[in-house]
C-alpha cells in the first residue's frame, strides 16, 4: 500500500510542509499520481534510517494482511541465529557467506537469493551508517517462510560498503519475510534498536548472543512501555 503525504509526515512526526521539502531538497524518493505525491513504505523506511530518524512502529500499515501475527525482532533474530566471524573481503564475498549461514530450508534456492542481494547492492548501498549494513532494505526479500527470520552476521574483517559516513561495515542484518507488512514490522523495530548507545555498543563490541538478544529485549520494553502523560 502506498502512503500519501499526510501518512508520512504522521510516520515520521513533522509537517506536510516538512515532507515536500524533503522531496524537493533531500531525495525523499516519491513519485506524482493525479498532481499528488506518493510515497512506497520501504523507501520512506530506508530514507529514514539513512538520517537515523525515529519512525513510528505503525508505518508497517494495514492492508489485506493486518490480521497477521507479527513476531517480536527478539524472535525474528532467534529464527535467524547470530553468526561471528563471517569472512569475506569485499561486499560479494561477505554477502554469499551471509547467505550461507541463514537457516534456510532447501526450498530456498541460496544462488538466486545471493543475486537478488548483490543486484539491490548494485542499485545503492544498503549500509545504513556507524559500521552496519542491512542488504535489501529497499526490495523487501519475500519468501514461502512461516515467519520473519533476521540474521545478524558479525564480519571477520571490515568491508567498504561505500557507507555515506564513509565506515566500513562491520554488522550485517538481513530480513527475510513471508510478506511485507511482516518485513517493514521487523525493519521498524530494528531501526529503533540502532537508535539506541547500547544497542549500538553491543554491536560494536561483538556481544554474546544473550547480551544482544538481552539488549533488544530492553529496547523494545521500552518502546512498548506506555508513555507518562505530559505535566502541563
Amino acid at each position: 500500500m502506498q502512503l500519501r503525504m499526510k501518512d508520512v509526515a504522521k510516520f515520521l512526526g513533522v509537517s506536510e510542509k516538512m515532507v515536500g521539502r524533503w522531496v524537493e531538497e533531500d531525495a525523499l524518493p516519491a513519485f506524482r499520481m493525479h498532481n499528488q505525491y506518493r510515497f512506497n513504505r520501504v523507501e520512506v523506511m530506508e530514507w529514514a534510517m539513512d538520517r537515523k530518524m525515529d519512525v513510528r512502529p505503525d508505518l508497517s500499515g494495514d492492508g489485506d494482511d493486518e490480521d497477521e501475527a507479527l513476531c517480536t525482532l527478539t524472535e525474528a533474530l532467534e529464527a535467524g541465529g547470530i553468526h561471528y566471524e563471517v569472512a569475506g573481503r569485499d561486499k560479494a564475498a561477505v554477502m554469499r557467506s551471509m547467505v550461507e549461514v541463514l537457516p534456510l530450508g532447501d526450498s530456498v534456492d541460496r544462488e538466486f537469493l545471493l543475486q537478488i542481494l548483490l543486484e539491490r547492492e548494485a542499485l545503492g548501498t544498503t549500509a545504513v551508517g556507524d559500521g552496519v549494513a542491512i542488504p535489501h532494505v529497499r526490495n523487501p526479500i519475500v519468501l514461502p517462510i512461516s515467519d520473519p527470520v533476521v540474521a545478524l552476521c558479525f564480519l571477520k574483517e571490515p568491508v567498504d560498503f561505500a557507507a555515506l559516513d564513509k565506515i566500513p561495515v562491520q554488522v550485517l542484518f538481513t530480513i527475510l519475510s513471508p510478506t511485507i507488512r511482516a518485513h517493514l514490522h521487523v525493519l521498524s523495530m530494528l531501526a529503533h534498536c540502532l537508535r539506541e548507545p547500547g544497542f549500538h555498543a553491543a554491536l560494536s563490541r561483538k556481544a554474546s548472543v544473550a547480551e544482544v538478544l538481552a539488549e533488544t529485549e530492553r529496547v523494545m520494553a521500552r518502546l512498548e512501555a506506555p508513555r507518562e502523560p505530559e505535566t502541563p
